[in-house]
């Protein structure tokens, strides 16, 4: 019996879950919704941005050290960090130095790339001297390498939505309907190609994302990831509502300066 002909069957559950890991796993390609700048993929040049570029793809492999779950700058920077309203690095270098309204200070690019590993990566801040911080610099540096000093790229940030109340209980029913076939009824995912949305494994409560208004921002615009763009607003805010529900780790104060 040939791999060909035979035939193997798995319960519901686990293929939804095989077919979206083939989807997201190679390159962890951004939603049709997200448009990437298909000059980035395989032009990095080598060095140190092609390996910041390998961090920013699957961090907890290339900066382990400083990462306390297993998401990736890519998990929440959609597209390696190109894709419109995806939260996209490109231009990026060049808003640098910037005031932080949460750090309550002006921070620097390195300064802000600690934030991430603090909280989004619930781990600990890469020095500023260090291979990990001098790699992920190039990469963004590189993706800014087009850019005009303090102007914003037009697809900077997440999509804009109008401000609603979401319904956590709504949002339970989308996410068992749109959602659990990838990251698990329990939230967990398949990392590294599906990240966790909630448990050890995921973004503390310190992240930005931890916010359901950003959330609902960045579903609407890249989820379900076979059908991006197609949950109402009301939609987005109500899975981001419940979403933020789950248990999650704990933002370290000690980091507070981040």
């Amino acid at each position: 019996m040939t791999g060909l002909h035979c035939k193997i069957y798995l319960p519901a559950a686990v293929a939804a879950a095989l077919l979206c890991a083939i989807l997201v796993v190679a390159g962890k390609a951004a939603p049709a919704n997200a448009q990437t700048k298909p000059a980035v993929a395989g032009s990095v040049p080598p060095g140190l941005p092609q390996q910041g570029k390998l961090i920013f793809d699957n961090t907890p492999k290339y900066a382990r050290l400083y990462v306390g779950n297993k998401l990736s700058c890519n998990d929440c920077h959609v597209g390696s960090g190109t894709a419109d309203y995806s939260a996209p690095m490109i231009d990026l270098a060049g808003l640098f130095p910037m005031y932080s309204k949460r750090a309550g200070h002006v921070i620097s690019l390195e300064n802000r790339i600690q934030e991430c590993f603090t909280r989004s990566e619930a781990g600990q801040p890469p020095s500023v001297d260090s291979a990990t911080m001098k790699a992920l610099v190039a990469y963004i540096d590189w993706l800014s390498r087009n850019g005009a000093k303090a102007k914003p790229y037009q697809g900077r940030g997440l999509v804009k939505l109008p401000a609603r109340k979401g319904n956590p209980e709504a949002g339970k029913a989308i996410y068992a309907a749109q959602c659990a076939s990838c990251h698990g009824e329990n939230g967990f995912g398949m990392p590294p190609a599906i990240p966790a949305l909630w448990g050890n494994d995921s973004y503390n409560d310190g992240a930005g994302i931890n916010d359901p208004a950003k959330m609902a921002r960045f579903v609407i615009h890249t989820m379900p990831q076979n059908s991006p763009g197609t949950l109402s607003p009301q939609q987005a805010y109500d899975v981001a509502a419940y979403i933020h529900t789950q248990p999650r780790p704990k933002f370290n104060p000690a980091y507070k300066i981040y």
